[in-house]
């Protein structure tokens, strides 16, 4: 489980195939201490197992679902990601639970300054603007961030200047593509109500 809450960054700095799915490498901008073989990392919002790690760089495999059902299919070398470690039971949980398990992918239709933040508009598949509630959750490349509107097929965020400071959400333009995870509390729901 994650926070949403993201720890830091890091660069895409190696990816080949591995059978139909991909071997990743991310050089983290952040010594990833305490972090060990087996430990679920999140990048971009994607939780990821680490195969193998060595000071601030790590490995982790990408099965096919990975890269059909997130960005990982079109990443490339040099792409910035967000990164999350897994959050401990004693650790506050600042932003909302997060579990690593994207739901699809949105596209950013419409970028705007207002004030002191930057507007946000996210298209998404109506299979995932199902699970979205106005002033609810949602992950944004892993980012814990509240909806501010939402109708079918899109919603908007807004983005504080911190938030777009230290994380990836700040350098996204029009017509780039974003992993979604939706509030998975009402996934539950909808499921005990069958």
């Amino acid at each position: 489980m994650f926070t949403g809450i993201i720890e830091g960054l890091g660069t895409i700095s190696a990816m080949r195939p591995a059978g139909y799915g991909k071997r990743l490498t991310v050089e983290a901008d952040f010594i990833l201490d305490q972090t060990k073989i087996g430990d679920s990392i999140a990048v971009n919002g994607a939780c990821l197992t680490v195969v193998k790690i060595g000071g601030k760089r790590f490995e982790t495999d990408l099965s096919p679902e990975t890269l059909v059902t997130s960005t990982f299919g079109k990443a490339k070398l040099g792409d910035r990601v967000n990164l999350e470690r897994a959050m401990r039971l004693a650790d506050r949980i600042d932003g909302h639970l997060v579990s690593g398990h994207i739901d699809g992918i949105g596209i950013i239709k419409k970028r705007e300054k207002l004030a002191n933040a930057i507007t946000l508009a996210i298209e998404v598949p109506d299979t995932i603007s199902h699970y979205l509630i106005h002033k609810g959750s949602v992950a944004v490349d892993g980012i814990s961030l509240t909806i501010n509107t939402c109708e079918p097929g899109h919603f908007s965020v807004q983005i504080i200047p911190h938030t777009a400071a230290v994380t990836t959400i700040g350098m996204k333009r029009n017509n780039d593509p974003v992993n979604i995870e939706s509030d998975m509390i009402g996934k539950y729901v909808e499921r005990f109500l069958l």
